[in-house]
Parts: C-alpha cells; sequence; structure tokens
C-alpha cells in the first residue's frame, strides 16, 4: 500500500500516470475504458496508474477529496468492465489510500506486454469495437490504421519466432521418441483380489447342486487366502458385490504397483535456441488415454509398518497438473521465463507412468503446445513412446 500512497502523493502525470478529480462511477464507463487503453498502450515499461480523487488548484498544487467507499464494492466492477470490452486480457485493480486524511482511489493497470490493446466489442456509439487510444504524455490520443499496423509491426519484429523452440526428451540430444518397458498387469493388487474372487465364484457354481459348497468353499478360501483372511460365509451375491467394489478398494495398492513399484518417471525438456528469452512460457501436453496406459494424477502414497501415509505438501504441489479425461489425458506445466541456451527441465518432479503388455510393440503419439507472451505463435509438435 505504501507503494500506491507514493504513486498518489508524488508521481506527476505522464505517460504512465493520470489524475482525476472525480470518480468515474456508473455514468463514467465510456471515459474508463478510454483511460485504460490510452496508458495501457503507452510507450511505457511496468504498471500504469490513475488516481481518481487528486485534481491540481491554481497553483499547479495536488489537492486530495474523498471518493466514495461504495466506489470500492465492486459495483461497478471496474476488472469485470475491463475484462468484457477490452482485448487482449487486461489486468486492472482498484483500491483506496489515505492522501491527507482523504480516501482516494489508485487503478493499478498490470505491465502490458501484448499491445495493441483495443475494444473488443461496442460499448457505445462512441466506443466501438477496434478503437484504441494511447497516453502520450497528458494527452490521449486515438490510434489510426497507420499507428495499429506500426504497432503491430513492431510486436512481430520483436517476438521470438517459435521455430526456435525445440521440445522433446533429455539425454545427450533431445529426441523425440522414448522407450518404455512394460508391465503384467495381471499382478496388479486389484486384479489378483478380483481372480481370487472369480475362482470363489467358480467353486460356488460348480458345487451348488452337490451340498458340500460351504466345504469347498473353506477349502478353496484357505488356499487362495491363506491365514491371513479368515473365512467367512459369503453368498455369490456378496462375491459378485466384492469383485464390482475392487478396484476402489485396491486403488492405493494399485496406485503404489503403478506408480512406485513399476514405475516409469517421463522427463520432456525445452530449448529455446533463439536470442531471446521466452516470457510466461507454458507447455501443454496431450497423451492417449488407453487401459494399458496409466498416468498418476498425484504422487502414490507411501508405505510405512504396513500403513499408508500422504506425501508432504511439497511433494504433492511438485508435481505436474494431470487432467484425466474420457479421451485423453492432459498434463500442463507453467515455466515462466524460458531463458536461451540451455534446456529446461519441464516438470519439477517427473511424471510418472506404468504401461501394460497389451501396449507391447506399439507406438503412441505425445501432441505439444507451447505457449509463451512474446512468442508469434505457439509452439507444436509431437513426440513419440514406443513400447
Amino acid at each position: 500500500m505504501n507503494r500506491l500512497l507514493k504513486i498518489a502523493r508524488s508521481a506527476t502525470p505522464g505517460s504512465s500516470v493520470q489524475f482525476r478529480e472525480e470518480a468515474y462511477g456508473e455514468h463514467g464507463l465510456h471515459r474508463f475504458l478510454r483511460d485504460v487503453l490510452a496508458l495501457a498502450n503507452a510507450s511505457v515499461d511496468g504498471p500504469r496508474y490513475i488516481v481518481t480523487g487528486i485534481g491540481y488548484d491554481d497553483n499547479g498544487s495536488k489537492r486530495a477529496r474523498n471518493i466514495g467507499r461504495e466506489d470500492f464494492s465492486g459495483k461497478p466492477s471496474y476488472q469485470s468492465i475491463v475484462a468484457d470490452y477490452i482485448e487482449p486480457p487486461l489486468r486492472v485493480k482498484y483500491q483506496p489510500v489515505t492522501v491527507d486524511g482523504k480516501r482516494v482511489g489508485v487503478y493499478e493497470i498490470a505491465d502490458s506486454q501484448d499491445k495493441p490493446y483495443m475494444m473488443r466489442i461496442d460499448y457505445s456509439e462512441r466506443l466501438r469495437r477496434g478503437d484504441a487510444y494511447v497516453r502520450v504524455d497528458t494527452s490521449t490520443i486515438k490510434l489510426g490504421r497507420r499507428q495499429l499496423q506500426e504497432m503491430f509491426e513492431r510486436k512481430f519484429r520483436e517476438a521470438v519466432s517459435h521455430e526456435s523452440v525445440e521440445v522433446g526428451f533429455p539425454g545427450e540430444i533431445i529426441h523425440k521418441e522414448l522407450r518404455l518397458p512394460t508391465v503384467d498387469l495381471s499382478a496388479l493388487p486389484s486384479a489378483m483380489a478380483a481372480s481370487k474372487i472369480k475362482q470363489m465364484l467358480d467353486i460356488r457354481r460348480k458345487f451348488s447342486n452337490t451340498g458340500s459348497t460351504t466345504v469347498m468353499a473353506r477349502l478353496n478360501h484357505a488356499r487362495l487366502f491363506g491365514s491371513d483372511r479368515p473365512y467367512e460365509d459369503r453368498s455369490a451375491a456378496d462375491l459378485m458385490r466384492e469383485a464390482a467394489e475392487i478396484r476402489h478398494k485396491y486403488r492405493t495398492e494399485d496406485d503404489y504397483f503403478l506408480y512406485e513399484e513399476n514405475v516409469q518417471k517421463m522427463q520432456v525438456v525445452v530449448f529455446n535456441q533463439g536470442s531471446e528469452a521466452i516470457e510466461n512460457a507454458t507447455l501443454s501436453l496431450i497423451l492417449p488415454n488407453h487401459n494399458s496406459f496409466y498416468v498418476a494424477s498425484e504422487l502414490p502414497k507411501i508405505s510405512k509398518e504396513n500403513q499408508w501415509f500422504d506425501r508432504g505438501p511439497a511433494a504433492r504441489a511438485a508435481y505436474p497438473a494431470v487432467n484425466l479425461r474420457d479421451d485423453s489425458i492432459h498434463v500442463a506445466s507453467s515455466l515462466g521465463l524460458l531463458p536461451t541456451d540451455a534446456p529446461v527441465q519441464v516438470f519439477e518432479t517427473p511424471l510418472r507412468v506404468c504401461v501394460g503388455q497389451e501396449l507391447k510393440g506399439r507406438k503412441l503419439g505425445i501432441r505439444y503446445v507451447l505457449n509463451g507472451s512474446n512468442l508469434r505463435g505457439p509452439a507444436k509438435g509431437q513426440l513419440k513412446l514406443r513400447f
């Protein structure tokens, strides 16, 4: 808050700071949108500010006056107005500060790196879709076609080409294909438990007419489960119900089998070969969803002294964001600033996968999309998994 107070007290009007004696309110939203556009398009670095409640007297000295408390209540919602009418997206915060005992307001417009900012849709007859303004010193100027074209061309010249970005698997060189071993999924704890229940059901059906069902059930129960699990006289319906719930019952054990005991840890690297860092970089992967291809949505629990324990918050937070869908698996990672001249690992903690033998000898593709605020366009491509 001290920073905003300093702006309100000490800043002078210019390309990045504007003062208004009155609040915009509901009847001044046309002017508000125009002023935000002008400051966002200004040729300055860093955030920009509009201070309401401060004007100048005849001697050029600042004077503060109260802005009503209701102006900060979210009615109107200035951030929502910006989101509705201005593109590309622009973040604006509005906060009260006290100057000389008076409550004034400060709009902080985030550093605007995606110029030009324009009207997304019509607001009124005087502020139409495609309109854009720029603040030059203390003046607001409407941008014409030539100025907009120059701004777009400058943005393109300064942008990093997506062709300078390479995405792949790590190694002495960056690989586009990764080989993964397969695992016998019949050894999954849930699969083994389901197999035992199936055998118990088969025994019940086979001996139900002989009168010796219970005897055979006891014998086979002892053979299948040993002394670890006492015998219970369960009907066929009970066994079928248990079989239907088996995956849920053994989920923790299955996850440990897949993502700890038989895990393959998959890392991806991004190499920015351009001459300029990529800003606000994000990478998205789209993997196939196959019933023999498992991707962990979170780290498995840890087994200690026959009990299961969650991993610590830091370990869980370091794992990639995985979204399991019906037809695909989406993985997202925020990379922030992507420097040049050295490959960067995408995942703080590698992605955990496990592959069943049904996929042995086959290949599956992974689509990737890398975005950055100063990329000319997204870098897209495909990687391959060979099993």
